[in-house]
């Protein structure tokens, strides 16, 4: 049995009298690759909220690396990833090097300068996600999924075990999302980084995930890839409350 990295039992959270989630149980893997799917309203970024601590839930249990996520306080081992539509300003005047300093700004503080260690760390980072040739260009004159990269090495500058990414890929074209899933399964198969991708993207995402849970205010699916692919479009349906089929990608 695999050790768990997060733990959700029996969680349901309750908005202004709606039932957002209802009784959520379900294990995340250290090691593993999560494509958490679902429609729009069905209750994804309240769950991602929960994880990160922005919410607590209205019943049942977290657990973070096997403690209650009330008492803790590691979170650095963490590394979050939101949509770049809703957390980037394009002009914002820095370089990929100082977007990315920003990750470990938190940890050491706003008024401490980066010491030759602290200098590597952010210089690794970027080497991790294949941005170095660009690491003093303005992140403003880079492509949606050049900015993307650096972004994901903003979260890999504390080293953490765990990263979230929320509909990365949003507004990113088609090619570099294909290679945007090509650096994330780098990151999960060769640094060992445990990942929860929260997407639309379920084509592309079976072909890379570990793992699937399909989310609409219930949990209806949690499996591996190969199953969730053979699920028919009436199952679907159930989930997204509409005619759904499943197209792959050929590469």
């Amino acid at each position: 049995m695999r050790e768990s990295i997060i733990s959700i039992q029996d969680v349901s959270f309750t908005y202004e009298y709606k039932n957002v989630l209802d009784h959520i149980t379900l294990d995340i893997p250290k090691g593993s690759f999560m494509g958490l799917i679902g429609p729009n309203g069905g209750g994804k970024t309240t769950l991602i909220k929960l994880l990160l601590g922005e919410l607590r839930p209205t019943s049942g249990s977290i657990t973070l690396f096997n403690t209650p996520i009330g008492t803790y306080k590691d979170w650095h081992k963490i590394g979050f990833v939101s949509q770049k539509s809703n957390s980037f300003n394009k002009e914002f005047p820095a370089t990929v090097y100082e977007v990315v300093s920003m990750g470990l700004t938190a940890k050491i503080g706003y008024l401490r300068f980066f010491n030759q260690k602290h200098k590597a760390k952010i210089l690794h980072a970027i080497d991790l996600v294949g941005m170095r040739e660009y690491a003093y260009e303005n992140i403003g004159n880079l492509s949606g999924g050049q900015q993307q990269r650096v972004f994901i090495a903003r979260s890999l500058v504390n080293d953490p075990e765990l990263l979230i990414l929320d509909e990365p890929t949003v507004g990113v074209d088609t090619e570099n999302v294909q290679r945007f899933y090509e650096l994330l399964h780098d990151l999960n198969k060769n640094h060992g980084i445990t990942l929860l991708l929260v997407t639309h993207d379920t084509g592309t995402m079976t072909e890379y995930a570990t793992d699937i849970a399909c989310l609409n205010r219930t949990l209806h699916f949690h499996g591996e890839p190969k199953e969730y692919v053979t699920l028919s479009e009436k199952d679907l349906s159930t989930v997204y409350g509409h005619s759904v089929s499943l197209m792959s990608h050929n590469h």
